[in-house]
């Protein structure tokens, strides 16, 4: 029988994603022969560990309208206490009480994720640029999939998330979307769905009905009009999927039952790469 192609899934930080929902559709998936991987990040976790230490929170939002997390070394702490301490067990237990035998890593786990330390990072306050030196943060530049590889072929589902390690061995925080993307690419998976607390890629980000069945990402550049906030970064890490061979990215809600089947059954917002680059 031939081996079924992987499906990577990122689960999302955001608090509504139902991530035990998310661990019974995996649970179902695996229990009839598909291999999955699952990403997961925890802004929710990391927030609520950064305001029980006193740890101000801070978004950097770059000209082109993607906005990511301010890392400074005590949010990196908060990062991956709360990753690798609260986040991941938990996903981890759950899927070992549906009986599916998973592992839990971090990026650091056999040298897994590697990434490059942003030295200056680009961001817009109050209308003006800005340059952001003291950032830990890092852009992937290298995936090791030894250790993925050997897992998935034991039947294992691997549940990995940030940080990754720099060039300098030290840990930096790097996208959990752009995790997936990255692994989906290394690994050859079939599948990339970018599980979130919305329906989709919206019209209008104040209607949920306004969801887009279809969606096609500029080839380079802003991730289009449609993208705004955490969206832009998904649809950032759609767009390096599928210029890196995923042959099918979904980004589809994860607050609803069986997500991860009916993202693959059409649900959500399939995204594709524009042929030709749209002007700014």
């Amino acid at each position: 029988m031939a081996t079924r192609p992987l499906i990577v899934v990122k689960c999302g930080g955001n608090p509504v994603v139902d991530a035990a929902g998310v661990c019974a559709d995996v649970a179902g998936l695996v229990g009839r022969g598909q291999p999955v991987l699952l990403v997961h990040g925890g802004s929710g976790e990391i927030a609520r560990l950064a305001a029980r230490l006193g740890i101000p929170q801070r978004t950097l939002v770059a000209p082109d309208q993607v906005s990511t997390r301010y890392t400074d070394p005590a949010t990196l702490e908060a990062v991956i206490l709360a990753l690798a301490g609260a986040v991941k067990p938990r996903i981890v237990a759950e899927l070992s009480r549906l009986g599916v035998p998973a592992v839990g890593l971090t990026g650091l786990d056999g040298g897994m994720l590697r990434a490059r330390r942003k030295s200056v990072v680009r961001s817009v306050v109050d209308g003006r640029k800005t340059l952001v030196r003291d950032n830990l943060s890092g852009r992937l530049s290298e995936v090791d999939t030894t250790l993925a590889k050997t897992l998935l072929r034991c039947g294992f589902v691997p549940v990995i998330s940030p940080p990754a390690i720099d060039e300098c061995g030290h840990p930096v925080n790097v996208d959990a979307d752009r995790v997936a993307a990255a692994l989906a690419v290394a690994l050859g998976a079939g599948h990339l769905v970018l599980l979130t607390g919305a329906p989709g890629v919206l019209a209008n980000s104040e209607d949920e009905s306004s969801v887009l069945g279809g969606y096609q990402v500029p080839m380079a550049g802003a991730p289009g009009r449609f993208a705004g906030g955490g969206m832009a970064l998904k649809l950032v890490a759609a767009r390096e999927a599928l210029t890196g061979g995923v042959p099918s990215v979904c980004i589809a809600d994860g607050r609803v039952s069986d997500p991860v089947s009916r993202a693959l059954a059409g649900s959500g917002t399939a995204v594709t790469m524009a042929r030709v680059q749209l002007s700014a």
